[in-house]
């Protein structure tokens, strides 16, 4: 009868002779055993008790008692897990251990495929098992509606800073890579680059053509540059390309010479063939303390003299050339 009634209140007991001999075993202790009885073995036999140290016998584990003492133990054998045990001397000598998972049960409840039925009625695991699982549900909501809206932002803000037309960057991209450069006093150089007949394809042959042209362009553009370096197309047909830390005016011409170059090719655009081509202003920082404004300033006028020049050519500005394009003098002639 007291077995019974036991199995119910404590099913994960165990019922202990005057001698320590395991006379019952709860039915969720047996399940997570895999089954097997440990009936007629001395309780010794199946757990080790790291706390308190001194119990080793039924006397010591009857004075646990009386002095309401926690028991920690593991069993010896499988499975291992840690157990909390709480012990009720009997009328007749022996005593009841309680034993319970504590802060292990979610862990049990997995490993054991336990289900309400192997705790008691009253036993709160259960309901704290469905708020671990309900918190770890919702913080798994959380989490993906984090990465959503953090990609949403990342792509709101590259669209932000992205010609929809080329892909390149845009003005206020620009205006950001500059500043940063700036801030850093890191040295740099910048084309601007305006493409050469671009007014006529659109006239002659329409938007739609001039369209395919500029993406064709963005694509010279990108080739033709470092992964480090910045494009940005600030207007129709114009764009400016940033190269930190490359500051030999021989290399810049080399690619002002293989920009131009590839932007003369030919484009088939349906069954018409557009032809463009490009003038370049080239200034390079090298003063740190030279504002970005300026030496936009000074890429601005060599574009126009590379213009004046006749079209597909470059200039590269002096470092004084603050003013205007009749007054200006240039280095490395791309004619």
């Amino acid at each position: 009868m007291i077995d019974d009634m036991l199995d119910r209140l404590c099913p994960m007991h165990v019922r202990l002779g005057p001698d320590g001999v395991m006379r019952h075993f709860g039915p969720t202790l047996r399940k997570i055993r895999g089954g097997q009885s440990s009936e007629g073995q001395a309780f010794w036999d199946m757990v080790t008790i790291s706390r308190p140290r001194s119990v080793d016998g039924m006397d010591a584990l009857l004075d646990a008692a009386r002095h309401g003492g926690t028991l920690r133990l593991r069993f010896r054998d499988d499975p291992a897990a840690a157990l909390k045990g709480v012990v009720v001397p009997l009328d007749d000598g022996g005593a009841v251990v309680n034993l319970s998972f504590g802060i292990s049960v979610v862990d049990a409840v997995r490993i054991h495929g336990l289900s309400a039925g192997d705790f008691a009625p009253t036993d709160l695991a259960i309901e704290l098992l469905y708020l671990v699982e309900a918190n770890a549900a919702a913080m798994e909501a959380s989490r993906k509606l984090n990465l959503r809206l953090q990609s949403g932002m990342i792509a709101a803000e590259e669209q932000a800073f992205t010609d929809t037309l080329t892909g390149l960057k845009n003005r206020r991209a620009l205006d950001h890579i500059l500043a940063r450069l700036s801030e850093s006093g890191e040295t740099f150089a910048l084309m601007h680059l305006d493409l050469d007949f671009f007014k006529q394809v659109n006239d002659t042959y329409g938007h739609a053509a001039g369209d395919t042209v500029l993406q064709r362009a963005a694509r010279v553009m990108v080739a033709a540059t470092r992964e480090r370096d910045a494009v940005a197309r600030i207007g129709g047909d114009e764009f400016v390309l940033i190269f930190p830390r490359l500051v030999d005016p021989d290399k810049l011409a080399m690619i002002a010479r293989r920009l131009i170059q590839g932007l003369e090719e030919p484009i088939p655009v349906g069954e018409q063939t557009c032809r463009i081509s490009a003038s370049i202003g080239i200034a390079i920082r090298q003063d740190s303390e030279e504002a970005a404004e300026d030496l936009l300033h000074r890429a601005d006028i060599a574009l126009y003299a590379a213009k004046r020049a006749g079209r597909g050519r470059f200039r590269v500005a002096g470092a004084g050339d603050t003013a205007g394009v009749d007054d200006a003098t240039f280095s490395h002639d791309g004619d």
